[in-house]
């Protein structure tokens, strides 16, 4: 069975590194403002300890090959992290997730940018069948990026979590499929030429 990696993915505006400790302190400030970690699974590290348990978390998922962590930099500054995650070369297929931004980077195409790099390694490098985006059904930030993304939205899968402190999570479930990918990727593409001419 194939082991799927991810090399430093870099578009006009982003830049997609694989997670090192070297990233630490700039996730640390990346990672202070309360916005970014509402709709995220865990309670915001709220010091230094907690959030290098956090890191050590997602390290560990990428070393044991469960999922490839990734920094987000712009320009030369950390502003978040994403990741591939739910690896199945046996299915070609793969989730897109844990993507948290600092709040200064929304709106600027970075996010938009990071999913056009992603699902590019995805469809063309890894030949994915279906590549799968999920967030709290209550997230409309979220649901609304992957709706303008072009992915399709599948339904809700109720009572699918127990989050942060053991708060009831219903999940949205997108995708985007092979035979979707040349219309989504000329979607992102002109969304991000936009971005430039502004």
């Amino acid at each position: 069975m194939a082991t799927w990696h991810a090399p430093t993915l870099e578009g006009r505006l982003v830049r997609l590194e694989p997670l090192t400790r070297g990233h630490a302190d700039g996730l640390w400030d990346a990672s202070r403002d309360a916005r970014t970690w509402r709709w995220l699974s865990v309670v915001q590290p709220v010091d230094r300890r907690a959030f290098d348990g956090w890191l050590r978390a997602a390290l560990d998922a990428g070393a044991s090959g469960a999922e490839i962590p990734l920094a987000t930099v712009a320009g030369e500054r950390v502003v978040g992290s994403t990741r591939f995650l739910a690896l199945r070369p046996e299915h070609r297929s793969v989730e897109i997730g844990w993507t948290w931004l600092h709040p200064d980077a929304w709106g600027t195409g970075v996010n938009v940018e990071a999913k056009l790099l992603m699902l590019r390694h995805a469809f063309e490098r890894w030949g994915c069948r279906r590549v799968e985006l999920k967030t709290d059904a209550l997230n409309e930030r979220s649901r609304g990026a992957m709706e303008a993304m072009g992915a399709t939205f599948e339904g809700i899968h109720r009572k699918h979590m127990l989050v942060r402190d053991r708060e009831n999570r219903d999940s949205a479930w997108y995708s985007v499929t092979d035979d979707e990918w040349p219309a989504v990727e000329r979607g992102l593409v002109g969304r991000l030429e936009a971005h430039g001419s502004r």
